[in-house]
Protein backbone atom coordinates (compact mmCIF):
# COMPACT_ATOMS: atom_id res chain seq x y z
CA UNK A 1 0.00 0.00 0.00
CA UNK A 2 1.27 3.42 -0.60
CA UNK A 3 1.28 6.41 1.76
CA UNK A 4 -1.68 7.88 0.40
CA UNK A 5 -3.93 4.78 0.98
CA UNK A 6 -2.96 4.60 4.67
CA UNK A 7 -2.61 7.98 5.87
CA UNK A 8 -6.07 10.27 6.69
CA UNK A 9 -6.42 13.62 7.48
CA UNK A 10 -10.19 13.55 9.00
CA UNK A 11 -11.93 16.96 9.07
CA UNK A 12 -14.42 17.25 12.48
CA UNK A 13 -17.21 20.06 12.04
CA UNK A 14 -19.93 21.05 14.14
CA UNK A 15 -21.69 20.50 11.27
CA UNK A 16 -25.08 22.55 9.59
CA UNK A 17 -28.35 21.78 8.16
CA UNK A 18 -28.08 24.85 5.64
CA UNK A 19 -26.59 23.16 2.29
CA UNK A 20 -25.38 26.92 0.71
CA UNK A 21 -23.38 27.96 3.66
CA UNK A 22 -21.89 23.87 4.09
CA UNK A 23 -20.55 24.59 0.03
CA UNK A 24 -19.04 27.55 1.15
CA UNK A 25 -17.89 26.95 4.65
CA UNK A 26 -17.21 23.21 5.86
CA UNK A 27 -16.49 21.77 2.30
CA UNK A 28 -14.29 24.71 1.39
CA UNK A 29 -12.16 24.35 4.50
CA UNK A 30 -11.51 20.56 3.58
CA UNK A 31 -11.19 21.35 -0.07
CA UNK A 32 -8.11 23.59 1.41
CA UNK A 33 -6.81 20.86 3.30
CA UNK A 34 -7.38 18.73 0.63
CA UNK A 35 -5.20 20.86 -1.66
CA UNK A 36 -2.66 21.66 0.98
CA UNK A 37 -1.72 17.30 1.78
CA UNK A 38 -2.04 15.64 -1.90
CA UNK A 39 -0.67 12.79 0.05
CA UNK A 40 -3.52 11.87 2.79
CA UNK A 41 -7.31 10.71 1.89
CA UNK A 42 -9.79 13.49 3.54
CA UNK A 43 -12.42 12.16 5.32
CA UNK A 44 -15.48 13.87 7.12
CA UNK A 45 -16.94 13.70 10.32
CA UNK A 46 -19.42 15.98 12.47
CA UNK A 47 -20.20 16.60 16.20
CA UNK A 48 -23.90 17.88 15.93
CA UNK A 49 -26.44 14.10 16.20
CA UNK A 50 -28.94 16.25 15.77
CA UNK A 51 -27.73 18.29 12.03
CA UNK A 52 -26.99 14.98 10.74
CA UNK A 53 -30.24 13.07 11.79
CA UNK A 54 -31.57 16.07 10.09
CA UNK A 55 -29.72 15.83 7.19
CA UNK A 56 -29.91 12.31 6.85
CA UNK A 57 -33.69 13.09 7.13
CA UNK A 58 -34.39 16.21 4.66
CA UNK A 59 -31.97 15.18 1.94
CA UNK A 60 -30.88 11.64 2.27
CA UNK A 61 -27.10 12.41 3.43
CA UNK A 62 -25.62 10.51 5.68
CA UNK A 63 -22.56 11.59 7.94
CA UNK A 64 -20.50 10.18 10.10
CA UNK A 65 -20.14 11.03 13.56
CA UNK A 66 -16.26 10.04 15.05
CA UNK A 67 -16.75 6.88 16.54
CA UNK A 68 -17.97 6.04 12.33
CA UNK A 69 -15.34 7.67 10.46
CA UNK A 70 -12.41 5.97 12.70
CA UNK A 71 -14.46 2.54 11.71
CA UNK A 72 -14.35 3.80 7.93
CA UNK A 73 -10.85 4.29 8.30
CA UNK A 74 -9.84 1.51 10.00
CA UNK A 75 -11.51 -0.44 7.40
CA UNK A 76 -9.87 1.51 4.69
CA UNK A 77 -6.50 0.50 6.20
CA UNK A 78 -5.57 3.52 7.27
CA UNK A 79 -2.82 3.84 9.78
CA UNK A 80 -1.54 7.71 10.14
CA UNK A 81 -4.59 10.00 11.22
CA UNK A 82 -4.16 13.87 11.43
CA UNK A 83 -7.26 14.92 13.01
CA UNK A 84 -8.54 18.66 12.43
CA UNK A 85 -11.51 20.31 14.02
CA UNK A 86 -13.37 22.99 12.67
CA UNK A 87 -14.13 24.60 15.97
CA UNK A 88 -13.71 27.78 17.03
CA UNK A 89 -12.38 27.08 20.17
CA UNK A 90 -11.18 24.09 22.68
CA UNK A 91 -14.37 23.93 24.25
CA UNK A 92 -17.25 20.90 25.15
CA UNK A 93 -17.26 19.49 21.32
CA UNK A 94 -13.62 19.34 20.76
CA UNK A 95 -12.70 17.62 24.07
CA UNK A 96 -15.92 14.66 23.19
CA UNK A 97 -14.14 14.63 19.98
CA UNK A 98 -10.83 14.09 20.96
CA UNK A 99 -12.36 11.55 23.70
CA UNK A 100 -14.26 9.50 20.91
CA UNK A 101 -11.03 9.03 18.67
CA UNK A 102 -8.49 8.32 21.27
CA UNK A 103 -10.81 5.57 21.88
CA UNK A 104 -9.61 3.87 18.85
CA UNK A 105 -5.88 4.52 19.55
CA UNK A 106 -4.97 0.60 19.47
CA UNK A 107 -6.06 0.58 15.95
CA UNK A 108 -3.86 3.15 14.81
CA UNK A 109 -0.09 3.52 14.09
CA UNK A 110 -0.70 7.30 15.12
CA UNK A 111 -3.77 9.75 16.00
CA UNK A 112 -2.68 13.42 15.63
CA UNK A 113 -4.73 16.43 16.46
CA UNK A 114 -4.85 19.88 15.05
CA UNK A 115 -5.89 23.11 16.97
CA UNK A 116 -8.84 24.49 16.68
CA UNK A 117 -8.78 27.98 15.52
CA UNK A 118 -8.49 29.86 18.35
CA UNK A 119 -5.65 28.10 20.63
CA UNK A 120 -2.18 30.56 20.37
CA UNK A 121 -1.73 34.04 21.12
CA UNK A 122 -0.72 33.92 16.87
CA UNK A 123 -4.12 32.35 16.39
CA UNK A 124 -6.00 35.36 17.86
CA UNK A 125 -3.71 37.57 16.45
CA UNK A 126 -4.45 35.92 12.58
CA UNK A 127 -8.10 36.17 13.53
CA UNK A 128 -8.10 39.72 14.35
CA UNK A 129 -6.62 40.29 11.14
CA UNK A 130 -8.47 38.16 8.90
CA UNK A 131 -11.65 39.72 10.17
CA UNK A 132 -10.11 43.49 9.44
CA UNK A 133 -9.12 42.32 6.50
CA UNK A 134 -12.57 40.98 5.38
CA UNK A 135 -14.13 44.25 6.57
CA UNK A 136 -11.49 46.38 5.50
CA UNK A 137 -13.79 48.82 3.67
CA UNK A 138 -15.54 49.41 7.30
CA UNK A 139 -16.03 53.15 7.81
CA UNK A 140 -14.82 54.43 11.37
CA UNK A 141 -17.86 55.67 12.25
CA UNK A 142 -20.06 52.35 11.92
CA UNK A 143 -20.12 49.30 14.45
CA UNK A 144 -18.99 45.74 13.19
CA UNK A 145 -20.55 43.42 15.84
CA UNK A 146 -19.39 39.76 15.98
CA UNK A 147 -21.95 36.90 17.16
CA UNK A 148 -19.56 33.55 18.59
CA UNK A 149 -22.10 31.01 19.71
CA UNK A 150 -20.46 30.80 23.47
CA UNK A 151 -20.41 28.22 26.10
CA UNK A 152 -20.08 27.24 29.96
CA UNK A 153 -16.64 25.92 28.89
CA UNK A 154 -14.17 27.36 30.49
CA UNK A 155 -12.46 27.97 27.18
CA UNK A 156 -15.26 30.51 26.65
CA UNK A 157 -12.68 33.28 28.50
CA UNK A 158 -11.01 33.51 25.14
CA UNK A 159 -13.89 35.84 23.25
CA UNK A 160 -13.56 38.85 26.21
CA UNK A 161 -9.85 38.18 25.45
CA UNK A 162 -9.97 38.52 21.46
CA UNK A 163 -12.74 40.91 22.02
CA UNK A 164 -9.94 43.03 23.70
CA UNK A 165 -7.64 42.29 21.45
CA UNK A 166 -9.19 43.82 18.40
CA UNK A 167 -9.25 47.54 20.02
CA UNK A 168 -5.71 46.62 21.04
CA UNK A 169 -4.56 46.01 17.33
CA UNK A 170 -6.51 49.62 16.69
CA UNK A 171 -9.55 47.95 15.98
CA UNK A 172 -11.59 50.70 18.55
CA UNK A 173 -15.21 49.72 16.42
CA UNK A 174 -15.17 46.00 16.15
CA UNK A 175 -17.11 44.37 18.94
CA UNK A 176 -17.36 40.58 19.83
CA UNK A 177 -20.23 39.10 21.57
CA UNK A 178 -21.70 35.63 21.94
CA UNK A 179 -25.55 34.12 22.38
CA UNK A 180 -25.27 32.04 24.96
CA UNK A 181 -22.36 33.40 27.26
CA UNK A 182 -19.94 36.48 28.00
CA UNK A 183 -19.44 38.88 26.69
CA UNK A 184 -23.67 38.92 25.56
CA UNK A 185 -25.07 41.64 23.53
CA UNK A 186 -25.70 43.77 26.73
CA UNK A 187 -22.72 45.41 26.66
CA UNK A 188 -21.78 45.76 23.57
CA UNK A 189 -25.66 47.61 23.47
CA UNK A 190 -23.99 49.88 25.80
CA UNK A 191 -20.98 50.72 24.37
CA UNK A 192 -23.17 51.31 20.60
CA UNK A 193 -25.98 53.57 23.45
CA UNK A 194 -22.00 55.93 23.97
CA UNK A 195 -20.48 55.90 20.60
CA UNK A 196 -23.30 56.58 18.65
CA UNK A 197 -22.05 54.87 15.35
CA UNK A 198 -23.92 55.81 11.85
CA UNK A 199 -24.72 52.08 11.75
CA UNK A 200 -24.35 48.55 12.96
CA UNK A 201 -22.54 45.82 10.68
CA UNK A 202 -23.99 42.16 12.16
CA UNK A 203 -21.60 39.01 11.06
CA UNK A 204 -21.28 35.79 12.81
CA UNK A 205 -17.93 34.57 14.13
CA UNK A 206 -18.81 31.33 13.71
CA UNK A 207 -17.62 28.60 11.09
CA UNK A 208 -21.12 28.78 9.25
CA UNK A 209 -23.77 31.45 9.10
CA UNK A 210 -26.48 28.65 10.28
CA UNK A 211 -29.64 28.35 12.20
CA UNK A 212 -27.44 31.13 14.86
CA UNK A 213 -26.67 33.58 11.98
CA UNK A 214 -30.20 33.32 10.13
CA UNK A 215 -32.11 33.73 13.78
CA UNK A 216 -30.60 34.93 16.69
CA UNK A 217 -28.73 37.17 14.50
CA UNK A 218 -30.26 38.44 11.61
CA UNK A 219 -34.43 37.09 12.88
CA UNK A 220 -37.49 39.61 12.15
CA UNK A 221 -38.18 37.83 16.39
CA UNK A 222 -38.04 40.68 18.93
CA UNK A 223 -35.18 39.78 21.01
CA UNK A 224 -32.87 38.81 17.63
CA UNK A 225 -29.61 40.81 17.81
CA UNK A 226 -30.81 43.17 14.76
CA UNK A 227 -33.90 44.01 16.15
CA UNK A 228 -32.96 44.51 19.48
CA UNK A 229 -30.18 47.41 17.90
CA UNK A 230 -33.00 48.73 15.45
CA UNK A 231 -35.08 48.95 18.48
CA UNK A 232 -32.16 51.24 20.40
CA UNK A 233 -32.67 53.35 17.42
CA UNK A 234 -29.40 52.34 15.00
CA UNK A 235 -29.55 51.04 10.96
CA UNK A 236 -28.11 47.51 10.66
CA UNK A 237 -26.31 45.59 7.83
CA UNK A 238 -26.76 41.43 8.43
CA UNK A 239 -23.45 39.96 6.58
CA UNK A 240 -24.42 36.28 6.07
CA UNK A 241 -21.28 34.96 5.70
CA UNK A 242 -19.88 32.63 8.03
CA UNK A 243 -15.93 32.44 9.10
CA UNK A 244 -15.39 29.31 6.77
CA UNK A 245 -16.14 31.66 4.03
CA UNK A 246 -12.70 33.87 4.81
CA UNK A 247 -9.84 32.64 2.92
CA UNK A 248 -7.44 33.95 5.72
CA UNK A 249 -9.35 31.59 8.12
CA UNK A 250 -9.11 28.54 6.14
CA UNK A 251 -5.58 29.34 5.79
CA UNK A 252 -4.94 28.69 9.71
CA UNK A 253 -6.99 25.83 9.42
CA UNK A 254 -4.48 24.87 7.02
CA UNK A 255 -1.47 25.21 9.22
CA UNK A 256 -2.83 23.83 11.98
CA UNK A 257 -3.34 20.18 10.59
CA UNK A 258 0.48 21.25 9.36
CA UNK A 259 1.45 21.48 13.12
CA UNK A 260 -0.16 18.47 13.85
CA UNK A 261 1.42 17.02 11.04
Amino acid sequence: MSDKQTKAILVVSFGTSFPDTRKRTITAIEDDIAAAYPDYRIYRAWTSKMIMKKLLRTENIKIFNVKEAMEAMMADGIRDVVIQPTHVINGIENDLMKEDALAYREHFDSIRFGAPLLTSEEDNDAVVNAVAHEFSNLPGDVMLVLMGHGTTHYANAIYAALDYRFKDMGHENIFLGTVEAYPSLEPILKAARTRQPKGIVLAPFMIVAGDHATNDMAGANSDSWRSQFEAAGFPVTCVMKGLGEYEDIRRIFVEHAAQAE
